[in-house]
């Protein structure tokens, strides 16, 4: 289990990460969370004693992790697929790796063939894709069998079948009960992998919650509703004060009264309903509006004027 207590990072007179605490518990998939510039990486660093905080602490079962005898044996990790020695084959880097942490040869092998490359266990990293590149990394991560797994964009470069794949790895490994923590700029993954958010946004802790909770309990819930008297139906939400958009599939997106209200709605009208389905904002939907105040970069849809844009030069 990872531990942070009032973490704290300056660069000269740039506040990086500002007092930030939290617990990464086993047993689940933490997602990690936060605009460009908001400390993640800066955090990350931290945690992997790349970084020297500037106050407060963050440990590993305890322990700081420049104190772990045999690193790669209890976190495994992943910041950079690039980071790899271009010259080096695959299989010998991973042998350097293991050699230094007591790792037997045979993991290698292991984790070669878990991570999809053992038929380019002999090739030089300098040739491997970006993608290639990435499972040499899960690789590396993997390679001491670890309790506690941090990634960082684990999915950069991974095509469809390698992104499931990584998804259900990291599901399949925290209900063996490890910790696993990763931070995504993909929401629609975050969404579908992430048990547990960390939010962070401009060094200071936004939320510390279960995905369920994070979505429910920040959205703007609307009703799905679908009707083949879709013009009565509409007059009658109208008249309680509701508010009524059209659906991109033919339906209304009700805002205002809840389901149960609509539902009762319409049977008092004698309104037959083929759909009646509450729904709540999505992950990017909700983190968008939270972290809005906390960026510094933001850019518009487009600054072509108006007769200019769709043309090519």
């Amino acid at each position: 289990m990872f531990e942070a207590k009032s973490l704290t990072k300056r660069y000269g007179a740039t506040l990086a990460v500002d007092e930030l605490s939290f617990a990464i518990q086993p047993g689940r998939v933490t997602g990690f969370l936060g605009p460009n510039g908001a400390g993640k990486s800066t955090t990350l660093r931290m945690m992997l004693g790349l970084d020297a905080p500037t106050a407060g602490s963050v440990t590993v079962n305890g322990r700081h992790y420049r104190r772990l005898p045999a690193p790669l044996r209890e976190v495994g990790s992943l910041l950079d697929a690039r980071a790899v020695h271009g010259g080096r084959q695959a299989r010998h880097h991973l042998l350097l790796l293991a050699q230094s942490n007591g790792i037997p040869r045979r993991r290698v092998d292991e984790v070669l063939e878990l991570v999809g490359l053992a038929q380019a266990a002999h090739r030089r990293t300098k040739s491997f894709s970006l993608g290639m590149a990435q499972r040499l990394g899960i690789a590396t991560a993997l390679l001491g069998d670890p309790a506690v797994l941090l990634f960082d964009e684990p999915v950069n470069g991974l095509d469809t079948e390698g992104i499931r794949w990584i998804r259900d790895l990291m599901k399949g490994l925290a209900a063996e009960g490890r910790t696993i923590f990763f931070s995504s700029h993909l929401m629609s993954e975050m969404e579908l992998t992430a048990d547990h958010l960390i939010v962070i946004g401009r060094g200071r802790l936004i939320a510390d919650t279960s995905m369920r909770s994070f979505i429910e309990c920040n959205s703007q819930p609307v009703t799905v509703v679908r009707s083949p008297q879709p013009e009565a139906l509409w007059a009658a939400l109208l008249r309680v004060g509701a508010a009524v958009d059209a659906d991109p599939n033919g339906a209304w997106r009700v805002s205002g009264p809840d389901a149960a209200a609509i539902g009762e709605l319409a049977a008092s009208l004698r309104i037959r309903l083929h759909e009646l389905t509450p729904r709540f904002s999505s992950l990017e939907d909700v983190y968008t509006r939270m972290t809005q105040g906390s960026t510094d970069h933001r850019g518009t849809a487009s600054t072509a004027p108006a007769d200019q844009k769709g043309r090519t030069t």
